[in-house]
């Protein structure tokens, strides 16, 4: 997408999140403004796909068909098993978006201009005809957070009507380029819509959405040299934007995710099938990672997250995941205060053999004793496991300022003598009152992971007896010195030139004096 497609974009999408930024904040308008973007692409391929491949040769397009007639109604049972097996949904002509905006502008004869009921409808018949299919699982409960009853929509059902016409008009205005393979205007959309909601959310956006620049680091060096990757993995995915980001640098072949926040789950669902993901190379189910692991067998040949950072857990008060073998072989459990080495150790657990995990963490994750140190010791001295630590800026993170770290695991490491530190926490761009990584800082970044480098005060291998005689401390400045030396002081100098200026303004007073007196004018001094 070019830059001017890219502004226009983003004033078209400005402009139909103002119907609503009146009436309710961020975290509530992003599900009904993603929740439609998501209804007119399922509508719009869906109608491309039948025009396209299954009535090419007929004399009628999908929106011609007369649902009410024998004809019709053969038309759209053929039609309909189609749909199902390609697409994983189906909706019939009058359920299409294009024909909802015309009903809802009043441009449909002898129809009346309330589309409400019809809308509910039109979203549940997404989700029932794929119930007892393959795709049932990726399409269920996918629209629960488009409340259209809402009082927030307006006091009366005529106001909230008015309201849902105007934003679904403005959508119909925007072209997604569909017809375009190589185009994804669409994606582009639903991540700088979710960009924008996390900013307007705050601590809340950042549980759902990891920034661009972030997740691009992440996805590079876990594909590093690989054309294809079988399975890739986000045990907490959020809006699945992350996941999504390995698909730039590599094939991949099936996506894994968990969610436990069920709102944030139905957005991953629908970025995965907007990024044009079909609903059999995706599993993202809902539920609390650490307590009920869904992805049970799986062995991820990528992993990437960003955890919620030292959240709470119930290790300790449940017996069950005391024994659980994610957690059990280090001897201790995770702080019930601080989830952040629960998620690493549960993560490893899933990690394949020939596989590459990147975590973001919290920087106390380095250096924190009691639990988290014996687990982080275990990694590092039985396992080996642990390859780079890289330190990024502060201020990264929507609703978290302090900053973050990222740890690359791999179980069978090449350079397994050393770990690599990078210390990028001085390279960043100001943008208003958060910090980003330009593209320069990430290409720096993964360079210098590739190629193992050691740059002064940047980077540095140290040895695995280099991290134990520091007790297994691996906070950065233990191993990456970054303190600038003080530029040395010549007093005799500094001496000489504070004569010099008194000289100096003993000499301008005089002149001022002598100007003063022949004005006949008060001195200033």
């Amino acid at each position: 997408m070019s830059e001017e497609q890219k502004r226009i974009l983003e004033r078209q999408l400005w402009g139909v999140a103002n119907v609503l930024r009146g009436k309710m904040n961020a975290d509530e308008y992003k599900n009904y403004i993603l929740g439609f973007i998501f209804y007119k692409y399922l509508s719009e391929k869906l109608e491309r796909y039948v025009n396209e491949k299954l009535l090419a040769r007929e004399k009628i397009t999908f929106a011609e068909i007369k649902e009410n007639t024998k004809e019709g109604k053969d038309y759209l049972k053929h039609i309909e098993k189609a749909c199902i097996d390609e697409l994983g949904f189906f909706l019939r002509p009058s359920q299409l978006f294009s024909y909802l905006v015309k009903k809802g502008k009043g441009e449909i004869k002898d129809q009346k201009t309330f589309i409400l009921e019809d809308l509910k409808n039109i979203l549940n018949a997404i989700e029932k005809t794929s119930a007892g299919t393959a795709s049932e699982d990726d399409f269920k409960g996918l629209f629960d957070d488009v409340d259209l009853t809402s009082t927030k929509l307006g006091s009366r059902e005529s106001e909230k009507n008015e309201v849902v016409v105007e934003v679904l008009t403005l959508l119909n205005g925007i072209d997604f380029k569909l017809e375009d393979a190589k185009s994804d205007l669409l994606g582009d959309a639903y991540e700088y819509l979710i960009g924008e909601f996390a900013a307007g959310a705050g601590k809340k956006g950042g549980e759902f959405y990891t920034p661009a620049q972030v997740s691009r680091l992440l996805a590079q060096i876990v594909s590093v040299d690989k054309k294809r990757i079988k399975s890739a993995y986000d045990a907490t995915c959020g809006s699945g934007s992350l996941l999504l980001r390995l698909g730039e640098f590599t094939e991949v072949v099936k996506y894994y995710g968990q969610e436990l926040n069920p709102t944030t789950y139905n957005l991953a669902r629908m970025n995965m099938i907007l990024h044009g993901v079909r609903f059999d190379r995706f599993s993202i189910r809902q539920g609390d990672t650490l307590r009920e692991d869904m992805h049970a067998d799986l062995k991820a040949e990528a992993i990437v997250a960003n955890p919620p950072f030292s959240s709470k857990w119930k290790g300790n008060s449940d017996p069950q995941l005391a024994h659980d073998d994610r957690f059990s072989q280090y001897g201790r459990l995770a702080p019930k205060n601080k989830a952040d080495y629960a998620f690493v150790t549960h993560m490893l657990y899933h990690l394949g053999d020939n596989g590459t995990m990147a975590i973001v963490l919290p920087h106390g994750a380095l250096f924190r004793s009691g639990a988290e140190g014996h687990i982080r010791k275990y990694i590092i001295e039985k396992q080996n496991y642990l390859d780079a630590v890289i330190g990024l800026p502060s201020n990264l993170f929507y609703g978290a300022a302090i900053p973050a770290t990222v740890l690359i695991f791999k179980k069978c490491r090449k350079d397994d003598e050393d770990i690599l530190f990078i210390d990028a926490s001085k390279g960043f761009e100001k943008i208003g009152n958060k910090n980003k990584l330009t593209n320069e800082n990430i290409e720096k970044i993964f360079n210098t992971y590739k190629s193992r480098k050691e740059i002064e005060k940047y980077s540095h291998r140290a040895s695995i007896k280099e991290i134990k005689e520091n007790e297994y401390n691996l906070n950065i400045p233990r191993y990456v010195d970054t303190v600038e030396e003080e530029v040395a002081v010549d007093i005799k100098e500094v001496s000489k030139r504070l004569k010099e200026l008194h000289a100096n303004e003993l000499g301008l007073k005089n002149k001022i004096e002598k100007f003063c007196n022949e004005l006949k004018i008060n001195k200033p001094f």
